[in-house]
Protein backbone atom coordinates (compact mmCIF):
# COMPACT_ATOMS: atom_id res chain seq x y z
CA UNK A 1 0.00 0.00 0.00
CA UNK A 2 1.66 3.53 -0.44
CA UNK A 3 0.23 6.29 1.89
CA UNK A 4 0.68 10.25 1.13
CA UNK A 5 -0.27 12.53 3.35
CA UNK A 6 -0.59 16.25 1.73
CA UNK A 7 0.09 19.12 3.91
CA UNK A 8 -0.42 22.70 3.75
CA UNK A 9 2.89 24.16 5.24
CA UNK A 10 5.78 22.88 6.67
CA UNK A 11 6.95 21.80 9.94
CA UNK A 12 9.02 24.11 11.97
CA UNK A 13 10.14 22.47 15.08
CA UNK A 14 12.36 19.86 15.89
CA UNK A 15 10.70 17.74 17.98
CA UNK A 16 7.65 17.33 15.57
CA UNK A 17 10.00 16.74 12.93
CA UNK A 18 11.96 13.80 15.04
CA UNK A 19 8.13 12.73 16.02
CA UNK A 20 6.97 12.32 11.78
CA UNK A 21 10.75 10.45 10.96
CA UNK A 22 10.47 8.13 13.79
CA UNK A 23 6.60 7.64 12.25
CA UNK A 24 8.03 7.37 8.80
CA UNK A 25 10.99 4.74 10.13
CA UNK A 26 8.09 2.42 11.27
CA UNK A 27 5.45 3.02 9.13
CA UNK A 28 8.43 1.90 5.94
CA UNK A 29 8.02 -1.84 7.36
CA UNK A 30 4.42 -1.54 6.06
CA UNK A 31 3.67 0.76 3.36
CA UNK A 32 5.28 3.22 1.14
CA UNK A 33 4.69 6.81 2.80
CA UNK A 34 5.12 9.93 1.49
CA UNK A 35 4.75 13.46 2.85
CA UNK A 36 3.93 16.13 0.72
CA UNK A 37 4.01 19.56 1.53
CA UNK A 38 2.07 22.14 -0.30
CA UNK A 39 2.89 26.16 1.16
CA UNK A 40 0.61 27.70 3.22
CA UNK A 41 -0.63 31.24 2.05
CA UNK A 42 0.00 33.81 4.44
CA UNK A 43 -3.39 34.87 6.29
CA UNK A 44 -3.24 38.24 7.65
CA UNK A 45 -4.93 38.32 11.03
CA UNK A 46 -8.43 39.23 11.27
CA UNK A 47 -8.83 38.70 7.60
CA UNK A 48 -12.23 39.29 5.64
CA UNK A 49 -14.05 36.52 4.55
CA UNK A 50 -13.54 36.98 1.13
CA UNK A 51 -9.54 36.79 2.05
CA UNK A 52 -10.01 33.53 3.75
CA UNK A 53 -12.18 32.39 0.44
CA UNK A 54 -9.15 33.80 -1.58
CA UNK A 55 -6.82 31.63 0.68
CA UNK A 56 -8.73 28.18 0.68
CA UNK A 57 -9.30 28.59 -2.81
CA UNK A 58 -5.30 28.78 -3.59
CA UNK A 59 -4.40 26.29 -0.96
CA UNK A 60 -6.70 24.31 -2.41
CA UNK A 61 -5.09 24.41 -5.88
CA UNK A 62 -1.63 22.96 -4.69
CA UNK A 63 -3.47 20.38 -2.61
CA UNK A 64 -5.39 18.77 -5.57
CA UNK A 65 -2.21 19.09 -7.91
CA UNK A 66 -0.49 17.03 -5.63
CA UNK A 67 -3.11 13.97 -5.65
CA UNK A 68 -3.06 11.25 -8.50
CA UNK A 69 -6.77 10.76 -10.04
CA UNK A 70 -6.50 7.20 -8.73
CA UNK A 71 -5.77 7.49 -5.24
CA UNK A 72 -8.48 7.34 -2.14
CA UNK A 73 -8.70 10.53 -0.72
CA UNK A 74 -9.66 11.33 2.87
CA UNK A 75 -9.71 14.79 4.11
CA UNK A 76 -9.04 15.31 7.80
CA UNK A 77 -11.79 17.76 8.92
CA UNK A 78 -13.38 18.43 12.06
CA UNK A 79 -16.75 17.70 10.72
CA UNK A 80 -15.57 13.77 9.62
CA UNK A 81 -16.42 10.80 11.15
CA UNK A 82 -14.40 9.72 14.15
CA UNK A 83 -13.31 6.09 13.85
CA UNK A 84 -11.82 4.68 16.92
CA UNK A 85 -8.13 3.10 16.24
CA UNK A 86 -9.92 -0.41 15.34
CA UNK A 87 -12.41 1.16 13.05
CA UNK A 88 -9.44 2.77 10.55
CA UNK A 89 -6.98 0.13 10.34
CA UNK A 90 -10.40 -1.82 9.53
CA UNK A 91 -10.83 0.74 6.53
CA UNK A 92 -7.11 0.44 5.67
CA UNK A 93 -7.25 -3.02 5.27
CA UNK A 94 -10.70 -3.22 3.63
CA UNK A 95 -9.54 -0.67 0.86
CA UNK A 96 -6.43 -2.44 0.21
CA UNK A 97 -8.78 -6.08 -0.08
CA UNK A 98 -11.58 -3.68 -2.83
CA UNK A 99 -7.46 -3.23 -4.72
CA UNK A 100 -7.00 0.52 -3.55
CA UNK A 101 -3.22 0.44 -3.68
CA UNK A 102 -3.01 4.34 -2.72
CA UNK A 103 -4.43 6.17 0.25
CA UNK A 104 -3.95 10.18 0.28
CA UNK A 105 -5.02 11.86 3.75
CA UNK A 106 -5.33 15.49 3.39
CA UNK A 107 -4.14 17.95 6.30
CA UNK A 108 -5.61 21.61 5.75
CA UNK A 109 -3.52 24.96 7.02
CA UNK A 110 -4.99 27.26 9.78
CA UNK A 111 -8.52 27.65 7.64
CA UNK A 112 -9.45 24.15 6.79
CA UNK A 113 -9.54 22.58 3.35
CA UNK A 114 -11.59 24.31 0.76
CA UNK A 115 -14.88 23.07 -0.76
CA UNK A 116 -12.69 21.65 -4.05
CA UNK A 117 -10.96 19.63 -1.85
CA UNK A 118 -13.29 18.38 -0.14
CA UNK A 119 -15.76 17.13 -2.85
CA UNK A 120 -12.48 15.29 -4.28
CA UNK A 121 -12.41 13.56 -0.83
CA UNK A 122 -13.78 9.63 -0.59
CA UNK A 123 -14.73 11.03 2.77
CA UNK A 124 -13.91 12.93 6.01
CA UNK A 125 -12.23 11.94 8.73
CA UNK A 126 -11.75 13.91 12.13
CA UNK A 127 -9.32 12.85 15.16
CA UNK A 128 -11.76 14.88 17.60
CA UNK A 129 -14.08 17.94 17.51
CA UNK A 130 -10.92 19.89 18.81
CA UNK A 131 -8.72 21.82 16.88
CA UNK A 132 -5.43 21.15 16.36
CA UNK A 133 -1.82 22.71 14.88
CA UNK A 134 -1.54 21.23 11.67
CA UNK A 135 1.97 20.48 12.79
CA UNK A 136 1.02 18.20 15.28
CA UNK A 137 -1.75 16.82 13.68
CA UNK A 138 0.38 14.61 11.08
CA UNK A 139 1.94 13.40 14.20
CA UNK A 140 -0.95 12.24 15.66
CA UNK A 141 -2.30 11.15 12.17
CA UNK A 142 0.87 8.78 11.39
CA UNK A 143 1.12 7.38 14.81
CA UNK A 144 -2.70 6.28 14.64
CA UNK A 145 -1.38 5.10 10.94
CA UNK A 146 1.03 2.62 12.35
CA UNK A 147 -1.06 1.93 15.27
CA UNK A 148 -3.57 0.30 12.37
CA UNK A 149 -0.78 -1.37 10.72
CA UNK A 150 -0.15 -2.83 13.60
CA UNK A 151 -3.90 -3.76 14.40
CA UNK A 152 -3.77 -5.60 10.89
CA UNK A 153 -1.08 -7.52 11.96
CA UNK A 154 -2.09 -8.76 15.10
CA UNK A 155 0.41 -7.14 16.35
CA UNK A 156 0.58 -6.01 19.78
CA UNK A 157 1.33 -1.71 20.95
CA UNK A 158 0.88 -0.29 23.51
CA UNK A 159 -2.92 1.34 24.61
Amino acid sequence: MRITVVCVGKIKEDYFTGAVREYAKRLSRYCRLEIVEVPDEKTPDQAPEAVNRQILEKEGKKILAKIPADAYVIALAVEGKQPDSPGLAAKIEKLGIQGVSHIVFVIGGSLGLHEQVMERAAEAMSFSRLTFPHQLMRVILLEQIYRAYRIINHEPYHK
